[in-house]
């Protein structure tokens, strides 16, 4: 049996599709994560930001289930999930990229974003590789083929994957999220070493996934971008939640900037 198709269209803006609620990691004695609660809303991009060490990747984790809370819940549209294995809550909903692009550099950018079409299938993804069922492959292809023109990448869909620059690269990895068919996207420093025009491309994709109704998690370091198209922003430091607005009010904000800079002045 298929999965319910989660498209834009049944998606109500505004509603809450991820709900992490004082969400906490210990690591020993090592408080990674320190009762951090926040909201991540249908048409809406929040940021997730921090010094080094402030414990945006460990909240990552929590979210994806790569790692188990110690307690506090993470709820997908009002489920919990944080007790699930990472590959139930991808299938649930959730779509993550990754801050090192995984790719098979020798298949086409059409088959790389087929890939992530596999959570849709009933035959699954090495059935569809291994050309064991080729109605099952013509249809991953077909999806893969839909997300590239989604992002406006339908014209390199051909090239090899190990041939396109690293911003080319990131936009073909969340394509391949895209067609996991997910409410959730999970975006892991996707400007780390992109040009401006490429943050510019990025930018744009983003906005128009927001627009489309998709609600999206951005783990960044890159400012420009966070503060583009961003909704809300979330500042942790030392795994503590320091402030969370809009990015004028984060900004502004004397906190933020002895966060970043070591002084409020």
């Amino acid at each position: 049996m298929r999965r319910r198709c989660r498209t834009a269209s049944s998606r109500r803006a505004g509603e809450v599709v991820l709900d992490v609620k004082e969400a906490r990691k210990e690591f020993g004695g090592l408080v990674a994560v320190n009762d951090v609660s926040f909201q991540v809303r249908a048409g809406q991009i929040l940021g997730l930001i921090g010094p080094n060490g402030a414990g945006k990747s460990t909240t990552f984790n929590l979210v994806t289930g790569v790692l188990p809370a110690t307690r506090g819940t993470v709820a997908l549209r009002g489920q919990a999930i944080q007790s699930l294995p990472s590959r139930e809550i991808a299938a649930r909903g959730v779509a993550r990229t990754f801050q090192h692009v995984k790719m098979i550099p020798t298949m086409t950018v059409l088959e790389n974003v087929a890939l992530g079409a596999h959570l849709r299938g009933s035959a699954g993804v090495a059935s569809a590789v291994l050309r064991l069922d080729r109605a099952e492959e013509r249809r991953l292809l077909r999806e893969a083929q839909k997300q590239l023109e989604r992002i406006g990448m339908a014209d390199r869909m051909h090239e090899l994957a190990g041939n396109l620059a690293l911003g080319p690269q990131r936009l073909m990895e969340i394509a391949r999220a895209l067609a996991a068919d997910p409410m959730l996207l999970l975006l892991d420093e996707p400007a780390a070493g992109l040009r401006l025009k490429e943050k510019q491309a990025l930018a744009a994709v983003l906005r128009q996934l927001r627009d489309e109704g998709m609600a999206i998690l951005l783990v960044e370091h890159d400012m420009d971008l966070v503060m583009g198209p961003v909704d809300r922003v979330v500042v942790m430091e030392f795994g503590t939640k320091l402030i969370e607005g809009t990015p004028d009010e984060v900004q502004a904000s004397p906190a933020v900037r002895a966060a970043y800079l070591g002084t409020e002045h």
